[in-house]
């Protein structure tokens, strides 16, 4: 496979941030005197905040948001980290000539902090945020946003994620995908959704790319 291109989701699929979100929607719902079951929380975990929120309370939504993101940025250092073999496949990926790029709901704020907390932002030629774009993921925007940013061909950039709305915006842009099977959606659930590629490990990426 010809790939040339590849496209990361941030949380989920590169720095482990799963604990650090799920504590500050629960930090957020006891704000607000809301409570939602672990698995309803699980499903908040991917789509962009103000649509999780306006679905719950349309009035408090842009409150809400204000009190979760200031809990995440407060308690950010304490959580976050990369998944295992993460930063050697990027190397080896860089090191290979391929372009690497983010596509992240996340804003760009904290989507660089992120990648700078884990010594990771080095890596990546370009990043498209959730105040980037006008639609966000699962629509195809931020990806071609991506793609435009890096001179990148269709047939020849995939698109990885830990979440459907990965999976789709790549489809919808009509690239390759590739769900992670360390997504707390679990790797059935993205399996549903037929990406292209399923990954155990980071190092997978290595074969796709015959390294």
């Amino acid at each position: 496979m010809n790939i040339r291109t590849i496209l990361f989701d941030l949380d989920g699929t590169l720095i482990d941030t799963n604990e650090l979100i799920n504590a500050s929607f629960f930090h957020t719902f006891n704000e607000y005197g809301l409570r939602f079951s672990d698995e309803e929380i699980l499903a908040f975990n991917g789509p962009p905040l103000k649509e999780t929120f306006e679905k719950i309370d349309l009035d408090k939504a842009e409150a809400m948001i204000t009190t979760y993101r200031s809990h995440n940025l407060a308690h950010h250092d304490e959580y976050v980290k990369t998944f295992p073999n993460v930063k050697e496949t990027l190397q080896l990926l860089k090191d290979n000539g391929i372009s690497l790029g983010i596509v992240t709901t996340k804003m760009r704020k904290t989507a660089i902090r992120g990648l700078k907390f884990t010594g990771i932002d080095s890596y990546f030629d370009t990043i498209i945020a959730i105040d980037d774009v006008t639609n966000a993921k699962p629509h195809p925007e931020p990806v071609l946003q991506a793609m435009k940013a890096l001179n990148a061909e269709r047939e020849t950039t995939l698109m990885v994620g830990d979440n459907s709305h990965d999976i789709e915006s790549g489809q919808n842009a009509g690239v390759l995908t590739a769900g992670v099977a360390w997504s707390l959606k679990g790797e059935k659930v993205l399996k549903s959704y037929q990406p292209t590629y399923m990954l155990h490990d980071m190092h997978d990426l290595l074969k796709l790319i015959e390294v």
